[in-house]
């Protein structure tokens, strides 16, 4: 088992746990933001990941994606996971549909700051390090085949699969596949009896969905958007 390969798939999970915990939390804080109290109540205004943690789409799933290949075995699907729902009371709120949008899309929004934060610190490493642009691009490369970049820059590194996870759970968010939260906003839009059939989309069909349709999709979003941001870094 290649060190470096080890190395960049301890920092995936580790960066995909406060990743979703961000995203969680970010939920959290604006439903009370917004008048909903519930998920404050429960203790989910926090990045502390053991509130959020869900068995399967926190810990499982990932773990075959992450650390699969490093014991032979290759999941055919992208990393991407998934936390515990946040709670959501919608008639706490004063003006519902907008109110619960807001906090459905508070998610995704968090995955984007830590996007743009995580760009921010590396083209300042890409401008001030000395051959930090080479810096830099090695530890891109390594994000994606470690074995190509044994030594790559720590620092450097995690931020660049800080990008990668956080862009992936951005698009799969907003995948409108229930119970991710594209799902939500698309279910604030239907007529009566849209939702009532929407809502039969759940358990294992959604599961498979994510998995399969999602992957799929989240593929022909996520590499264009890869290329336009690391460009952009390497390019200053």
């Amino acid at each position: 088992m290649p060190s470096s390969a080890f190395l960049v798939a301890v920092f995936k999970f580790v960066l995909l746990l406060f990743s979703l915990s961000f995203h969680e939390c970010a939920h959290a804080w604006m439903a009370s933001r917004l008048g909903d109290q519930t998920a404050r109540m429960q203790g989910r205004v926090t990045l502390n990941p053991m509130y959020h943690i869900d068995p399967i789409g926190t810990l499982l799933f990932p773990a075959l994606v992450i650390f699969g290949p490093l014991l032979g075995f290759r999941a055919p699907f992208m990393l991407v996971g998934w936390a515990r729902p946040t709670p959501v009371i919608t008639r706490n709120f004063s003006k519902i549909v907008r109110d619960d949008n807001l906090t459905t899309l508070a998610g995704p929004v968090s995955n984007l700051i830590l996007v743009a934060v995580s760009t921010t610190i590396l083209a300042v490493m890409a401008i001030v390090m000395p051959n930090g642009r080479d810096v830099v691009q090695a530890s891109v490369v390594a994000a994606f085949n470690p074995e190509v970049v044994p030594f790559a820059h720590p620092v450097a590194l995690l931020l660049s699969l800080a990008i990668l996870i956080n862009l992936s759970l951005f698009f799969f968010n907003l995948l409108p596949i229930p119970p991710l939260d594209g799902s939500r906003v698309v279910r604030n839009m239907l007529p009566y009896d849209a939702v009532q059939w929407y809502d039969r989309i759940n358990g294992w069909w959604s599961y498979l969905l994510m998995i399969v349709v999602g992957g799929f999709i989240l593929n022909l979003l996520l590499t264009p958007a890869l290329i336009l941001v690391f460009s952009f870094i390497l390019h200053l």
